[in-house]
């Protein structure tokens, strides 16, 4: 855990935010995604993010997108804003950055400006959290036992996951933490990005894990079995 996760939206964020819509990329607050930015108007939109408020917002394309990328293809509702913390440009028009998730959101309409990129007006999502700190911790204790089968040994012995074991992580953080780092299909990372209620999010991880851990199991050695975002472990570029 960083000083970026003590980041937070500016005094005069005004609810519009700029959209980088991909269709397998679910962001969540708590984690840091690298993204490779290099469409024209995606690199337009970092440069007016950089010179600003330094905030990009990822969002999820719906099903059915490929038959009109190029257009506006519907998104989902609930949205990830995220915070740019690095940006290395290299030189030829592309840029590497990394990405800070910052807060969940949830689209209220797209606006149109003169940019080439896609903008909309959003409400702030605040997590509502367990009420009683014990059947917290508890349900953290669990969570965290049960994210450790899904790790290969390797993993789950290792310095990163011991720190993450000795670090008191609020339980909303620690299932946006493992919700992201599982390879989980994206319309279920989706769901638990849309639920705010940190006790409904946790059972549904905890549902969602243990039928990863058995499908994965039983069907021997996967190709990506490890989750990316554990330190040390660097997400692959998405594509844009």
């Amino acid at each position: 855990m960083g000083n970026w996760e003590k980041l937070g939206l500016p005094t005069e964020f005004d609810g519009t935010v700029r959209l980088f819509p991909l269709p397998n990329l679910v962001m969540f607050p708590h984690v840091i995604q690298v993204l490779h930015i290099f469409e024209p108007r995606y690199c337009e939109m970092l440069s007016e993010a950089l010179e600003s408020d330094h905030l990009i917002t990822m969002a999820i394309l719906e099903p059915g997108w490929e038959t009109h990328y190029e257009l506006r293809p519907r998104l989902s509702k609930f949205v990830c804003i995220g915070r740019v913390v690095s940006h290395t440009p290299l030189g030829d028009g592309r840029h590497n950055i990394l990405l800070a998730g910052v807060q969940r959101a949830r689209i209220i309409e797209e606006i149109s400006d003169d940019a080439p990129f896609r903008k909309a007006r959003v409400e702030l999502i605040e997590d509502q959290p367990m009420q009683d700190p014990l059947t917290e911790e508890s349900a953290r204790v669990e969570l965290l036992r049960l994210f450790r089968t899904a790790l290969p040994d390797e993993l789950a012995e290792s310095d990163s996951f011991s720190d993450l074991l000795s670090q008191h992580i609020p339980l909303g953080t620690l299932t946006d933490v493992i919700a992201y780092a599982i390879n989980f299909p994206a319309s279920i990372k989706h769901t638990l990005l849309a639920e705010h209620r940190v006790e409904v999010r946790y059972q549904l991880l905890v549902e969602q894990l243990a039928l990863w851990v058995q499908s994965n199991k039983s069907s021997g050695p996967a190709q990506e079995k490890t989750p990316r975002a554990l330190d040390g472990l660097a997400p692959p570029f998405s594509a844009n």
